[in-house]
């Protein structure tokens, strides 16, 4: 059976198409320039040692991977970073909820209320750290001078750790907001009036409704928000200082892979740190997208 020959391009399509290739191209080399080439030149990188002075980089095979899994601040820096994620991520989802149910209501002031609740995410997070390590100072900061006490926020192990998450929690709110209120307005309204008619209190509308009806939204916020977390570093970076003695129990994988790679210019064992992070962060992903179809109502 012959095959019917392929129909010429016009003029005009061939015009749409060379504009078509012209809007997508920047974006496409962007991703290429940005993105593809970073991930497989550090897959790369993460199997060779990095020569003396920067220079003339070996290949050791695994020997960075048995280094890195190895090593225990690998696991302290893994752990620290879980520790941040059990923070940030179900205390921000579960505030943002309350505070997306409440300005979702017609009320006067919620516009105000919304944008001040999202100005965390506009704000520059070297900005955001400085006003926090002054709330948290021991000697002059506000939150010591308020309650009267003499906390070490940030300076005592067992406690920089929370201090760190509470500032995450802060940021995250108002994005996780603006995502719930999104997703509360695509609720129909009769499924409330409804439960109303039934004799169904408010409370009892928000688990038996809002909450199934949300479970969509809210899954993308703890998948997004928990990728999110176990990659903090800005955070981190800008709050705990280099001689702080707490530093090591609040480090993330990521600030340890700063460390590595920019710090001690030992490319290839930060690399080998990155993909341990990655392998990490896959598997969570796996588990998360198996348990969607337990978790997740749609509508």
């Amino acid at each position: 059976m012959k095959k019917e020959p392929r129909a010429k391009m016009t003029a005009a399509a061939k015009n749409e198409a060379r504009w078509a290739w012209a809007f997508v191209l920047p974006t496409i080399l962007g991703l290429i320039i940005l993105n593809f080439y970073p991930a497989i030149d550090t897959v790369i990188q993460s199997f060779q040692k990095t020569g003396d002075f920067g220079m003339g980089n070996k290949w050791v095979g695994l020997e960075n991977y048995k280094n890195v899994l190895g090593a225990g601040e690998t696991w302290q820096s893994l752990l620290n970073t879980i520790k941040y994620a059990i923070i940030e991520v179900p205390f921000g989802v579960c505030i943002a909820l309350v505070l997306a149910v409440f300005l979702n209501k017609k009320l006067k002031g919620t516009s105000a209320f919304r944008t001040i609740f999202f100005l965390p995410m506009v704000c520059a997070p070297a900005a955001v750290a400085m006003v926090w390590k002054w709330l948290y100072n021991q000697q002059f900061g506000l939150l010591n001078n308020l309650f009267k006490t003499n906390i070490a926020w940030i300076s005592d192990p067992n406690l920089a750790w929370i201090s760190i998450g509470v500032i995450g929690v802060w940021s995250v709110i108002g994005y996780n907001m603006v995502l719930f209120i999104s997703g509360l307005q695509e609720i129909p309204g009769d499924y409330y009036e409804a439960a109303a008619i039934d004799g169904a209190t408010g409370v009892k509308q928000f688990f038996k409704i809002t909450v199934p009806l949300l479970s969509p939204t809210t899954f993308f916020i703890v998948q997004t928000r928990l990728i999110g977390a176990l990659t903090v570093f800005d955070l981190m970076f800008m709050v705990m200082d280099k001689t702080n003695i707490a530093l090591q129990k609040t480090q993330s994988i990521v600030y340890l892979f700063y460390d590595y790679a920019f710090t001690k210019s030992n490319k290839g064992y930060g690399a080998a740190i990155v993909m341990v992070l990655v392998a990490f962060i896959m598997v969570v992903t796996f588990i998360m997208q198996r348990a969607e179809k337990k978790l997740v109502f749609y509508n």
